[in-house]
């Protein structure tokens, strides 16, 4: 069965929604009144270039093991771009590349090389569990859902396009949550696999600002991401597989 254009315009927002979804906000400032904190030295170029060189093989060999059928062959971007948020993606180029991507404003964000390797980990994480897929997958159940609803219902067509795109993001968010917490497992495991703290890493956790547990967020709780990789450590200390 052909699957109209604009559900496939649906589903596509729906993902591309959640491609930014490791978006990290800045720290938030203090209020004026109050003494200004102590200045805190965020990593530099030369520190995320040295722990991609390192971490990139260590990767690039753990999704060879999980995932033999994906490209391992990661491809890492650092965003300059001015006016750029905190943030760091994966997605994939059109031969199925993964690509990862930091942001020089996250840069500033970051206090070491372990917190960089995290989250390095964390997206490369994304691409071995196949994540991208699994969410367009989603996104597209959830177009064709509202697509039928809006034409059972007899929506005009801008009505019917509006439900489709709804339906895509609420379709690709359902399991956006789990996927982050997969993430942070894999991630902690390619962390330490690269010989980083992956405890010392989640600093970053107690520092950002908390999403909390909104309706249909795409990232769960700080708390809950430090208890999952506190578990991935424990697990990888006991020996029980990650």
């Amino acid at each position: 069965m052909q699957i109209p254009q604009f559900l496939r315009k649906g589903a596509a927002i729906g993902v591309v929604l959640l491609l930014s979804a490791c978006q990290m906000a800045p720290v938030v400032l203090a209020p004026p009144q109050q003494s200004a904190p102590p200045q805190v030295q965020s990593v530099s170029r030369a520190e995320f270039g040295a722990v991609v060189a390192r971490l990139r093989p260590v990767a690039t060999q753990v999704c060879r093991e999980r995932s033999p059928q994906l490209d391992c062959n990661f491809n890492v971007i650092l965003d300059d771009r001015p006016g750029q948020p905190p943030n760091a993606f994966h997605t994939r180029d059109e031969q199925g590349r993964p690509i990862i991507a930091f942001t020089v404003a996250l840069l500033d964000e970051l206090r070491s090389a372990d917190e960089i390797a995290l989250v390095f980990g964390h997206e490369a994480a994304h691409h071995i569990a196949d994540h991208l897929p699994r969410m367009q997958n989603q996104a597209m159940t959830g177009a064709i859902l509202g697509g039928l609803v809006a034409t059972l219902s007899g929506a005009d067509e801008t009505t019917t396009q509006r439900i489709v795109n709804a339906s895509a993001t609420v379709g690709a968010r359902r399991y956006s949550k789990a996927f982050e917490l997969e993430a942070d497992r894999l991630g902690a495991f390619i962390a330490a696999r690269g010989g980083y703290d992956p405890l010392a890493g989640a600093a970053l956790f107690r520092r950002i600002p908390d999403p909390g547990n909104q309706f249909l967020g795409t990232h769960p709780p700080n708390a809950e991401r430090l208890r999952e990789i506190e578990r991935a450590v424990a697990d990888m200390t006991a020996g029980r597989p990650i």
